[in-house]
């Protein structure tokens, strides 16, 4: 996997769109949780150590940010999931945030997770069937 993955792209493009307040704040917190799920999946994996330093970083910059109450649960568990760093997780994390999302974000931020979990699905599919 390289570059950025059209679900983060999709939740940057929904962002300028998003009048500010919690609603915009919560769809930047997906896309910070989305790139580092997604880095996960990466070809050779993240070290143990830089994946902890991005996922305390994570939770560091998601404190700072108002973020609607549903999709903060949501968020809090994703991010104790994510310090497990395994790609299974990636897939597990982008598909439990996809309703919370939905709800306090909006369809097109609910899509782009939802989107994510697929290609998080996929690139782990496609990573146990090759040799």
């Amino acid at each position: 996997m390289s570059g950025w993955e059209p679900a983060a792209t999709a939740l940057l493009e929904v962002l300028p769109q998003t009048a500010r307040g919690p609603r915009r704040e919560g769809i930047f917190a997906l896309w910070l949780t989305v790139r580092v799920a997604q880095d996960l999946l990466l070809e050779p994996p993240p070290a143990e150590r830089s994946h902890r330093r991005r996922v305390q970083a994570l939770e560091h910059r998601l404190s700072s940010l108002t973020i609607p109450a549903p999709l903060r649960r949501a968020l809090t568990t994703a991010i104790s999931q994510l310090r497990d760093a395994r790609p299974d997780t990636a897939a597990q994390v982008l598909s439990q945030l996809v309703a919370p999302a939905r709800e306090a974000c909006g369809t097109a931020a609910g899509d782009a997770l939802a989107q994510a979990a697929r290609s998080a699905r996929a690139a782990r599919r496609a990573e146990q069937e090759s040799p």
